[in-house]
């Protein structure tokens, strides 16, 4: 239900929304969020001729910058309110962006939030930089702060893929698409660059290869480093498959210590990609395994099978629109939306075997070459 606080009929406001050509897009939060929000950008985008967008979003979201078709133009912001900024926390940062924001003239703005986040600070940035129609999911009354609103109603009554929620929300000002897929154009510049690594890192592709991103951002979302060591030596042994590590630079050391816990041999591209590049390498890859976490979303993007160890610490962002299989093991104290295991146990995680890791990656494999199968046909 779309709740409109303006004076007026909805249909005034509808009809003002599709005359809206300049249009912000505000997700503040990561790389995976922005992904999933590009389904509803398009549709955005597709509603209304010769609307452009611009999308506002943080430090870390800004990665998908020239990578998204359907954004024109992207600002980074890490506000104060959001976990994705840190600690950041400067007001006359904030009030250049006001600036910013007004300077551009946006017709309308849209506010992507998941359910436990509140849109009304956004809300008031868009207002003071004088944005005429501004949307949102909205738990409380904004009253003046929001012109059309969607109430809501997750977790309770209702939970959606993350993806859905934010095509829902775009349905109420009439935007629609009949290309639900995330969003992400891999240059050739990527692709050659990553011929080249490859061609230096697995000389001997004919065999296979698989890419695995042991990272995550939260200690409640990574599958156990000996698993993941597990898991890669039967990738190897009983698949025949190069295993190809990736991760930031950060996320080394990690990638280390499964690779020293493997008897097989193993190749790290850790710090070595940009995300344009990882699309690229995952591009051609025939299946990833991975924790729940941003790469998930550049492979679902790519059209990539995914096995997504996926911590049950919330249910929205599983892979979307690509095939995968989600691998966890049913707790009682499942979505606890926590960043660390309250319990301690990490059992979500830590009880999914790493044979069940590769009969997953095996089913996938199949599953990838029939397809490719078909095509040649």
């Amino acid at each position: 239900m779309l709740i409109n606080q303006a004076e007026g009929s909805l249909s005034a406001n509808l009809t003002a929304w599709k005359r809206a050509r300049r249009l912000l897009c505000v997700r503040l939060d990561t790389l995976g969020d922005v992904l999933m929000t590009t389904p509803a950008i398009r549709a955005l985008r597709e509603s209304v001729r010769d609307r452009s967008i611009t999308l506002l979003t943080s430090s870390q979201g800004q990665v998908v910058t020239g990578y998204v078709p359907e954004i024109d133009y992207c600002m980074a912001y890490d506000c104060p309110w959001m976990k994705a900024s840190g600690s950041v926390s400067d007001p006359a940062r904030d009030r250049e962006m006001i600036a910013a924001l007004r300077s551009r003239r946006f017709d309308a703005a849209v506010i992507f939030t998941v359910y436990s986040q509140n849109p009304l600070a956004a809300a008031m940035l868009c207002h003071l930089a004088e944005i005429p129609l501004r949307l949102a999911h909205c738990r409380e009354n904004p009253y003046q702060l929001l012109t059309d609103w969607v109430p809501e109603r997750e977790p309770g009554s209702i939970c959606r893929h993350e993806v859905r929620r934010q095509l829902d929300l775009v349905a109420a000002v009439g935007a629609a698409t009949a290309d639900e897929r995330l969003s992400f154009r891999v240059t050739e510049a990527d692709r050659e660059r990553v011929e080249e690594l490859m061609d230096r890192s697995v000389p001997d592709r004919s065999r296979g290869w698989i890419v695995v991103h042991p990272g995550a951002s939260a200690p409640s979302r990574r599958y156990p480093a000996e698993r993941f060591s597990q898991a890669a030596d039967l990738i190897v042994r009983e698949l025949g498959h190069h295993v190809v590590f990736t991760g930031n630079d950060g996320e080394r050391d990690l990638i280390e210590g499964i690779r020293a816990g493997m008897a097989h041999e193993s190749v790290s591209l850790a710090g070595l990609l940009s995300v344009g590049e990882l699309a690229a390498l995952l591009e051609m890859s025939p299946v990833m395994v991975s924790n729940n976490t941003g790469p998930v979303h550049v492979a679902a993007a790519v059209g990539t099978p995914v096995v997504d160890l996926y911590a049950l610490t919330n249910p929205q962002h599983t892979p979307w629109a690509v095939e995968n299989r989600v691998l966890f093991h049913d707790v009682p104290c499942k979505y606890c939306y926590k960043s660390v295991c309250p319990e301690g146990h990490h059992g979500c995680l830590r009880l999914v075997s790493p044979e069940s890791v590769v009969d997953a990656v095996s089913e996938l494999l199949v599953v990838n070459q029939e397809k490719n199968l078909r095509c040649t046909l």
